[in-house]
């Protein structure tokens, strides 16, 4: 099997101001929009999409529609501080401030509408201890 795209679906009661939240805080682009589905993508790096679909919509099978619950979106970042400070003069919630991992990590969570995390980062240089559980090709710098 060759897979030619991955993204998350985030089942919601509220497309358009899920999809809105996307748009507004992190620049997602819609590339189709109706009252029961839209599929977002970055502008400038199109293998970056999302999408939000209306959890009762029919080609969700019998049963197995609910909002969203338990997910966690981790948006990799050039600049984390900047998104952080857009994130509180948003008013966003911020559900872990910002801070430096030991295992690579500069990050902060936030939360959509729905209770979605947010884990926004950039990765650092790890410690030496967590360096050693990296694959040669996979370490931080």
């Amino acid at each position: 099997m060759k897979i030619t795209s991955f993204y998350p679906v985030i089942q919601t009661a509220d497309v358009a101001g899920t999809a809105g939240f996307y748009r507004e805080h992190f620049g997602f682009e819609p590339q189709f929009s109706s009252d029961w589905y839209w599929h977002l993508q970055m502008p400038d790096a199109p293998e970056v999409n999302l999408a939000v679909l209306d959890y009762r919509h029919e080609t969700i099978p019998a049963g197995r529609g609910a909002p969203v619950a338990g997910t966690i979106l981790n948006f990799e970042v050039e600049d984390v501080d900047a998104v952080y400070r857009h994130a509180q003069q948003a008013g966003l919630p911020i559900l872990l401030a910002l801070r430096d991992e030991p295992f690579g990590q500069r990050h902060f969570i936030t939360a959509d509408p729905n209770g979605v995390l947010i884990d926004v980062i950039k990765p650092i240089p790890p410690s030496a201890e967590f360096a050693a559980q990296y694959t040669p090709d996979a370490l931080p710098q």
